[in-house]
C-alpha cells in the first residue's frame, strides 16, 4: 500500500476509534459547549452541525431507508467520535505549530489527488472516508490537512504516527491547550491525547427520527 495512504489511513483509524459509551451529564461549567480547547469553546452546536452534515451525507448515499438506518445504527457513537476528531484537530495542529510545521493548498491538493487515483477518483474516495471513518465529503480537505501535519510531525521527530514519540508531542500539546470537556462526552486523556468515558451506565445515548444522537 502507498505509504502516504497508509499513513492517512493510521491516523484516521485513531481519531474514529474513540468511543465506549456516551457519559454523565453537563454541568454549569460548560453552557453550551461540547469542549473548549486553547480557551476557545467547540459548542454543542458546531457538534451537532458537523454531525448532521454526516447524517446528510450518509442519506444522499444510502437513499433506501431501510439501509439507512442500519447505517446510522452502526454509527452511534458518532458524536462522540466527532468531537474527539474536533479536539484532535486542534492539538495536532498546536503540536504542528510548536515544530515549525505548516501545510499548504497544494500538498492538500497533490495528496487528494493521489489518494483519488487509488480510490476511483473523487466519489471514490469521497464514500470511503465517509463510509470508513464518518467524514463528510465537504470535510475532506480539512481531514487530509490533518493526515499531512501528523506526517510532517512523525518526520521532523524521526518517528511514525503510530510511536510514542508522535503521541508524547500530542499530550504536550493537549496539556498546553487545557482541553476540557464537557463531562456529557467524558474526558480528555491528556497522555494519550484522547477522549475517555466516565462510568455512568444509566445514561445512554439514542437517536432521533431524524438520525441525530440525543442523550438519555
Amino acid at each position: 500500500m502507498h505509504r502516504r495512504r497508509r499513513t492517512a489511513l493510521v491516523l484516521t483509524a485513531a481519531i474514529a476509534a474513540a468511543a465506549p459509551l456516551l457519559t454523565a451529564c453537563g454541568n454549569d461549567a460548560h453552557p453550551g459547549a461540547a469542549a473548549v480547547v486553547g480557551g476557545q469553546r467547540i459548542t454543542v452546536g458546531q457538534l451537532e452541525n458537523r454531525v448532521e452534515e454526516v447524517r446528510q451525507a450518509q442519506r444522499a448515499a444510502v437513499p433506501d431507508e431501510a439501509q439507512y438506518q442500519q447505517v446510522v445504527s452502526s454509527t452511534s457513537g458518532l458524536t462522540r467520535d466527532t468531537l474527539h476528531n474536533m479536539v484532535l484537530d486542534r492539538v495536532l495542529h498546536r503540536a504542528a505549530q510548536d515544530h515549525g510545521i505548516s501545510v499548504t493548498r497544494k500538498e492538500i491538493q497533490q495528496m487528494r489527488a493521489d489518494l483519488e487515483r487509488q480510490a476511483g477518483g473523487s466519489k471514490g474516495l469521497e464514500t470511503a472516508w465517509l463510509q470508513k471513518y464518518g467524514i463528510a465529503p465537504a470535510r475532506l480537505d480539512d481531514n487530509l490537512r490533518l493526515q499531512l501535519e501528523a506526517q510532517k510531525l512523525a518526520a521532523k521527530l524521526g518517528t511514525d504516527t503510530s510511536r510514542p514519540a508522535f503521541w508524547k508531542a500530542l499530550s504536550k500539546a493537549s496539556e498546553a491547550l487545557h482541553v476540557d470537556l464537557n463531562p456529557r462526552y467524558g474526558s480528555w486523556d491528556v497522555q494519550k491525547s484522547s477522549r475517555v468515558d466516565a462510568e455512568t451506565p444509566w445514561l445512554r445515548e439514542t437517536t432521533t427520527a431524524g438520525g441525530l444522537p440525543v442523550t438519555a
